[in-house]
């Protein structure tokens, strides 16, 4: 996950760099003589990677314009958490100041995600940053 401005511009170059890699490589595996077949498998890793990277370039954008997904498992409040530090605009190092811990403490929550983290935790993070969160109850339809 793309959690800085920083890491977004790298990204994108990576992305494109990646793009012409690919093309120069299709190109040397056609001078090779292999087939279309063959160059699609030779070159699959290498579009896995460049969309995987690409989704995370367009993720970041997405959060940056303040669109948010649902969260429908507990376990995915940790990313949304990140998500909302990078919509306000706030550093890892303001979120550290805020909350009176070091930045290393919130550079390694955030690369877990807050995995493990205390609902303590959580609302502290939330109330630093300003955020809200309703929780919506639903009958899941598994019958009782």
């Amino acid at each position: 996950m793309i959690k800085n401005e920083t890491a977004y511009q790298k990204a994108q170059e990576k992305l494109k760099q990646d793009k012409d890699f690919i093309l120069r490589e299709k190109m040397r595996f056609t001078e090779m003589g292999l087939t279309n077949e063959q160059i699609e498998m030779a070159i699959e890793p290498l579009l896995s990677f460049h969309e995987q990277l690409k989704e995370e370039v367009e993720y970041y954008e997405k959060i940056k314009r303040g669109s948010f997904n649902p969260i429908y498992k507990f376990t995915d409040i940790g990313k949304n958490l990140i998500a909302f530090r990078i919509y306000i605009n706030m550093t890892q190092a303001e979120l550290a100041r805020r909350l009176e811990v070091s930045e290393a403490q919130v550079s390694r929550d955030e690369r877990n995600e807050y995995y493990g983290a205390t609902a303590e935790k959580i609302e502290a993070v939330m109330n630093a940053m300003g955020m809200r969160a309703t929780i919506k109850i639903e009958d899941a339809g598994l019958g009782a």
